[in-house]
C-alpha cells in the first residue's frame, strides 16, 4: 500500500489553498482571491505523529474558468477525488452555506470515502457559534480553524490522522522517509508553452498536470513524485516565464517568484525551448538565474519531430545555443518529443549523471596537479610589477563544486585567467556538465607564519604550486 493521500476540496474562494500551505508550514500553492487560481493537483508530503500522508489541494469546484479550461481543472479534481483516501471538505465560516456549497455537499456524499468537514475561516467567536448550519452537509466530524488567526492547526491534524487507513507492512519508517527525501529534484522551466507540463505528464504517465494551448495555463509550481530504477526523483513543473513588463496580474506574478525559487530549490534544471521557436530575452532571464545560482543545466529542445520535419538538425541547433549562451557551453543539451514520450527516459538519465557531477569529491592531490598543470601551460600574467601565485587548491563543499585557491593576492588574477583556469578544471575533472564555483583566498596570519602546514593531499611546497 503507497502513503495515503488527503485531498482538500471545496468550491472556489473558501481558502484551500490557504489551509494547503498553512498545514504545510510553507507557501506552495498560489493564494489570491481571484476565483479559479488553483488548476492543477498540488501535493506535498506531510510527517504528522508516526504517519507520513500525502496532502493533495484541488481546484474549486463549481467555477468557469476564464480561459476556458473548465473541463480540464473538473478532470484534475475528480482524478483528486478517485486518488484520496481521505477527503477534507472545506467551507468558508464567514460567507455561511451557500448554494453551490450544497452542490459540492451532494457530489462527496456518493464518495464512500473517510470525510472531515472543515469550517475555515472562524476569525471570531461569532462566526465559530455560527457553524451548526453546516453539519447538514455531510454525516462527518467538523473542525473549526482559521488561517488567518492560525486558529486549531493541530486539531486539524489530529482529525486527519485519525481517519487514515491503518498503515501497513508496506508504510514503514525507512519507506516513508525514502519518499521524503528524493534522490534528486528537477526544476522544468521555460518561457510558456514549450512543453513544459506535456512533458510532466510523459514522465508520470498519466495527466498529472493540465496540457493547453492557453498560455499560462500552469500557476504554481508542481512537484510531481517518481521512481526510476527504484530512486525517487522529484520533478518540479513550473510557470510559463513572460516579461516582467507584461505580467498581466499577481497570479503571474507570483508564478515568475515560483519559478525562480524552483531554480533555487532545484539539483539539476531543465531548460526548455521549442524547436520552432528562436531564443527570447524571458530564455536568457531564465540561463541568467541558473547561471547566478550555479545551478547544473540541461537544455531541452522539445517538439524535435517539428524540427526534422523543418529540415533543421542538432548540431545546428546546439551551434546556435553555444552562440546564444557561451558562458554556460559546458550545459549538455536533449532532444525530446514530449508529446510522444521521445527521448523522454534517456533525459532523466542524463540528469542523473549530471546531478552526480555535481556531488562528486575530487581528491587534493589531484585537483593541485591540474591546476599545477594548468599554470605551467599559461602562467597568470604579472599585475602591478607583481606576480601572481597559487600556493595550493582544496574543494571544499558540493552542489556546485566549490574550489579554493590559496594565493598571495587575489587581486593579481584578472577574469580572464580565471575563465581560462576554470575551462581546465572543468575539462580534467569529473565536472565537464556542470558549473564550479572558484573561490581565490589570500593566506591567513597563521599560514604566513607555518607555510608548511599544507592540507592533506597537497605535496607541493608553500611558495609554488
Amino acid at each position: 500500500m503507497s502513503i495515503p493521500r488527503v485531498a482538500i476540496v471545496g468550491r472556489p474562494n473558501v481558502g484551500k489553498s490557504s489551509l494547503f500551505n498553512w498545514m504545510a508550514r510553507r507557501m506552495i500553492a498560489v493564494v489570491d482571491s481571484t476565483a479559479g487560481t488553483t488548476r492543477d493537483r498540488m501535493r506535498h508530503l506531510l510527517h504528522e505523529g508516526d504517519r507520513y500522508f500525502e496532502l493533495i489541494d484541488t481546484g474549486g469546484m463549481g467555477i468557469e474558468d476564464s480561459d476556458d479550461l473548465t473541463e480540464d481543472i473538473e478532470n484534475q479534481i475528480r482524478m483528486g477525488l478517485a486518488e484520496a483516501d481521505v477527503l477534507v471538505f472545506v467551507v468558508d465560516g464567514q460567507a455561511g452555506p451557500v448554494p453551490l456549497d450544497r452542490l459540492v455537499a451532494d457530489r462527496l456524499r456518493s464518495i464512500d470515502k473517510p470525510k472531515l468537514l472543515v469550517v475555515n475561516k472562524c476569525d471570531s467567536d461569532k462566526t465559530a457559534n455560527d457553524i451548526a448550519e453546516f453539519y447538514a452537509f455531510a454525516n462527518c466530524n467538523l473542525i473549526t480553524t482559521s488561517v488567518k488567526g492560525n486558529h486549531n492547526r493541530h486539531g486539524l491534524l489530529d482529525a486527519i490522522l485519525e481517519l487514515l487507513p491503518t498503515a501497513t507492512a508496506d508504510e514503514t519508517a525507512d519507506g516513508a522517509i525514502q519518499a521524503a527525501e528524493p534522490e534528486m529534484k528537477l526544476a522544468i522551466v521555460g518561457r510558456r508553452n514549450v512543453g513544459k507540463s506535456t512533458f510532466i505528464n510523459a514522465l508520470a504517465e498519466e495527466e498529472r498536470v493540465i496540457v493547453s494551448e492557453v498560455a499560462g495555463t500552469t500557476r504554481d509550481s508542481i512537484d510531481l513524485r517518481i521512481d526510476v530504477d527504484g530512486k525517487t526523483i522529484i520533478a518540479i513543473d513550473t510557470p510559463g516565464v513572460r516579461k516582467r513588463k507584461s505580467l498581466a496580474n499577481d497570479i503571474e506574478f507570483y508564478g515568475l517568484v515560483r519559478a525562480q525559487r524552483s531554480i533555487r530549490r532545484a539539483d539539476v534544471v531543465l531548460m526548455f525551448f521549442d524547436s520552432q521557436k528562436t531564443i527570447s530575452r524571458v530564455d536568457k532571464q531564465l540561463v541568467d538565474e541558473i547561471l547566478s545560482n550555479y545551478k547544473p543545466c540541461i537544455f531541452v529542445v522539445n517538439k524535435w519531430d517539428e524540427a526534422i520535419a523543418a529540415g533543421m538538425t542538432i548540431q545546428s541547433w546546439s551551434d546556435y545555443l553555444v552562440r546564444e549562451f557561451a558562458s554556460i557551453r559546458h550545459a549538455p543539451v536533449a532532444f525530446v518529443t514530449a508529446t510522444e514520450s521521445r527521448n523522454v527516459r534517456k533525459l532523466i538519465n542524463l540528469a542523473q549523471a549530471v546531478y552526480k557531477q555535481s556531488i562528486t569529491r575530487v581528491g587534493t592531490g589531484r585537483l593541485n596537479r591540474v591546476v599545477r598543470e594548468a599554470i605551467l601551460k599559461n602562467r597568470p600574467p604579472m599585475r602591478k610589477s607583481r606576480i601572481p601565485k597559487i600556493y595550493y587548491a582544496v574543494q571544499v563543499g558540493t552542489q556546485p563544486p566549490t574550489i579554493v585557491l590559496k594565493c598571495n593576492d587575489p587581486m593579481l588574477f584578472d577574469n580572464s585567467w580565471k575563465r581560462y583556469l576554470l575551462g581546465v578544471l572543468q575539462e580534467e575533472l569529473p565536472f565537464s556538465e556542470v558549473p564550479i564555483k572558484l573561490y581565490m583566498r589570500a593566506k591567513t596570519a597563521e599560514e604566513e607564519r607555518f607555510p608548511n602546514r599544507l592540507p592533506e593531499g597537497v605535496e607541493e611546497t608553500a611558495d609554488n604550486i
